[in-house]
C-alpha cells in the first residue's frame, strides 16, 4: 500500500490544479458509492494495480501483503486521500457511518466483463474491529 495527499501542482489567481496521476497507463475508472457500515473487498489481484481516490466520507483501509504472517495494517482514509494497491496485497474497506464515495483508477483488467477476470476473494476477513 503507498498512501499520497495530493498537492498542488499550480495555482493561479482561478483555483488550483492537482495532479492525480503523471504518465500512468489507466486502462479503467469506476465511481463506487457505499452505504454506511458495509465491509467491500476481502480480495487480492494477481496482476492488476489500483488506486482509490476519496471524494466523499471515509472508510477504514486494512492491508497485507497476501504471503506475509504479519499482522494487517489499517489506513483511515479520509476526502483527498490517494492509495495504491499493488498486486498481491490483500485488502478490505471498513465503510463508516455515513456511507461514502471514491473512484478507483485500474491498470489491469477490473471493468465491464473483465470485473472479477483478477479478483481473488479470502476468508476470513483481515479487519481487526
Amino acid at each position: 500500500m503507498k498512501f499520497k495527499k495530493l498537492k498542488i501542482n499550480f495555482k493561479d489567481a482561478r483555483g488550483t490544479i492537482k495532479d492525480i496521476f503523471y504518465k500512468k497507463n489507466i486502462q479503467h475508472v469506476a465511481i463506487i458509492k457505499s452505504k454506511p457500515n458495509v465491509r467491500r473487498g476481502d480480495h487480492y489481484h494477481k496482476k492488476t494495480t489500483q488506486w482509490m481516490l476519496m471524494t466523499k466520507g471515509s472508510l477504514e483501509y486494512w492491508y497485507k501483503p497476501l504471503k506475509s504472517r504479519a499482522k494487517p495494517k489499517m489506513k483511515l482514509l479520509k476526502v483527498g486521500d490517494l492509495v495504491e494497491t499493488p498486486p498481491n496485497e490483500m485488502h478490505a474497506l471498513k465503510i463508516g457511518k455515513k456511507g461514502n464515495e471514491f473512484i478507483v483508477f485500474t491498470i489491469g483488467k477490473r471493468g465491464g466483463k473483465d470485473y472479477e477476470n483478477d479478483t481473488y476473494r479470502f476468508k476470513p476477513t483481515i479487519i481487526r474491529r
